[in-house]
């Protein structure tokens, strides 16, 4: 079995209407770069909304597919 990349992992969990947090890619998928693979989703042409998540005093990003 081949195994999909952290990149198709994500793209395929947003395709489910799913969003997506730097915690949930570590947690997930193991990935602890993923403005770097949703920056490579957009550039395939994905249209991803990114909102703003402020919890206590930590702020961090929320993906989803537009």
């Amino acid at each position: 079995p081949t195994m999909k990349t952290q990149k198709q992992q994500i793209k395929d969990y947003l395709s489910k209407g799913k969003s997506i947090t730097p915690i949930d890619a570590l947690s997930k998928f193991g990935c602890f770069r993923l403005s770097a693979r949703i920056a490579d989703l957009r550039n395939e042409g994905l249209n991803i909304a990114t909102k703003y998540v402020t919890k206590g005093d930590k702020t961090f990003a929320s993906y989803s597919v537009k």
